[in-house]
């Protein structure tokens, strides 16, 4: 073979090597499914700014509220640790208690929404902001949506009609028997995206709804999308903010009123 022809050989082999993992092979079952395109400009308009925090002084907007502990105002800042690090068995009159992020709430109602907030990961395994209606019955506790930023990856989910909905309860009381519709539901409402965050530094957290569809960008640089139906819940009531592990951070948090962008 000459050698012209064997190196070219060598480079397609090659690329299409490192392409493999990316698409899934012919659709078959359980091929992990090929990420959104990502947006390069934002999807979302500002318009008048709804709610602010930069955590300073004493007195803090009695907007904001406990859901899960632990969270502290700290220095200026607000820190939450994840307390419920393991589930604990009911007993001595005492309920079961589930293992579970931290929480702290929001009480702003929304539909499009920009929500811009500084996060730092000192120690903490994931951070996120997530958006609830408590009026709605079709998923755990209203969960919407949300997006989440670790040191590995970004991922956004629709909690309504995935991880969290009354539909995916209902099939996991049999998950061998419906384990393939299960992990349909998860791939279809959710996207994971790869990252690289490092502990300790201050990153600019931008969440963007507009209509059913979410973009996430770090420091103004998209970093994950996707459109599912139930980002497009009409009437977010809540916007929580999520903590697993020890500790993160959060800090100077915007929300703005938005429509989609001009395109």
């Amino acid at each position: 073979m000459k050698p012209s022809l064997l190196l070219a050989t060598v480079l397609l082999l090659s690329t299409a090597a490192f392409a493999a993992p990316i698409k899934p092979a012919d659709n078959k079952p359980g091929a992990a499914p090929k990420l959104p395109k990502i947006p390069a400009k934002p999807i979302a308009e500002k318009k008048e700014l709804l709610f602010s925090d930069d955590f300073n002084g004493t007195e803090h907007d009695k907007k904001w509220h406990r859901v899960v502990d632990t969270f502290t105002f700290e220095d200026g800042m607000l820190k939450g640790t994840q307390t419920r690090i393991k589930d604990v068995p009911a007993e001595n009159g005492k309920p079961e208690v589930k293992a579970h992020a931290a929480v702290y709430g929001l009480e702003l109602p929304t539909k499009n929404s920009v929500v811009e907030v500084r996060i730092k990961l000192d120690g903490a395994t994931m951070m996120d902001v997530e958006f609830d209606d408590r009026k709605f019955e079709g998923s755990h506790y209203g969960h919407l949506c949300r997006a989440q930023a670790k040191l590995t990856g970004i991922t956004i989910m629709d909690e309504r009609d995935g991880s969290q909905s009354n539909a995916l309860i209902e099939l996991k009381k049999d998950p061998v028997a419906n384990k393939d519709a299960i992990n349909k539901i998860y791939a279809t409402h959710s996207a994971n995206f790869p990252a690289k965050l490092e502990p300790g530094k201050w990153y600019t957290f931008t969440v963007e709804t507009v209509g059913d569809e979410m973009r996430v960008s770090i420091d103004g640089k998209g970093v994950g999308f996707l459109k599912s139906p139930g980002i497009g819940h009409e009437t977010k009531s809540k916007i929580e903010l999520g903590v697993a592990g020890q500790s993160g951070y959060f800090d100077d948090i915007k929300v703005w009123n938005a429509e989609p962008a001009k395109k």
